[in-house]
């Protein structure tokens, strides 16, 4: 998977194992003893890639906890984190939250927003939280593989600036063609320019905590930097 995703040319894959209370919580190092496996393996295999560690948080009570002791899995253990919530409805009081972490110099990096209902018709609630949020719609969206309404809403999204980067979110080889359509699907749509910005100069932003210029004025780099859970 990791060569597929250099081949498209990927430079920098984030690792985001999935921390959810009663179905993924591995220990730290669990995660890093695997993490540090699969970083030698790909540096023997001769992959030259950067895979930087964070986790894909879940919305719950574990999640709370470890914002509360201040130590919300991120990438790289910076300042800024990936968290995603469930497709049907938002949790209470989210705006408020995600401003207190705002407050505390943390960056929330929201997964997949294009599957969450409560943003397809609230625009105040989908702009505020692109105000505090890095919002990352997946390339499998994109390209149409989640669903019509969410390929629907990720493309207005992008076309409107609302969506900041976009992610492969590979599970398994059979992910990388469809990051590939995605990809295609920007270049065509939207021009060379938006995509590296959206795969190269928003990313790199985001992995130094920053929030993305949503003016898409950055200059582009050459080189992808990509979520990839």
């Amino acid at each position: 998977m990791i060569g597929g995703l250099a081949a498209l040319g990927f430079d920098t894959i984030c690792a985001t194992p999935h921390q959810k209370a009663g179905q993924f919580l591995p220990s730290l190092d669990t995660i890093d003893e695997a993490h540090q496996l699969v970083v030698t393996q790909t540096r023997t295999s001769g992959v030259n890639v950067s895979i930087p560690l964070a986790a894909e948080n879940m919305w719950d009570a574990v999640f709370f906890e470890r914002f509360q002791a201040k130590r919300i899995p991120s990438y790289d253990r910076g300042s800024a984190f990936l968290v995603e919530f469930r497709p049907a409805e938002m949790p209470p009081g989210v705006l408020g939250h995600l401003f207190r972490m705002r407050t505390e110099g943390k960056l929330p990096v929201i997964a997949h927003p294009e599957r969450y209902q409560a943003l397809w018709t609230d625009k105040g609630l989908l702009e505020q939280m692109a105000a505090q949020c890095a919002m990352v719609v997946d390339l499998a969206a994109v390209a149409g593989y989640a669903g019509r309404r969410q390929a629907k809403v990720a493309r207005k999204w992008l076309k409107q600036g609302v969506a900041h980067a976009v992610a492969s979110d590979s599970h398994s080889r059979s992910d990388i063609g469809v990051a590939a359509e995605g990809m295609a699907w920007i270049r065509k749509k939207l021009g060379e320019s938006s995509l590296h910005r959206l795969l190269a100069d928003h990313p790199r932003r985001i992995l130094a905590g920053q929030h993305p210029d949503r003016s898409g004025r950055l200059g582009a780099r050459v080189g992808r930097t990509q979520n990839s859970q």
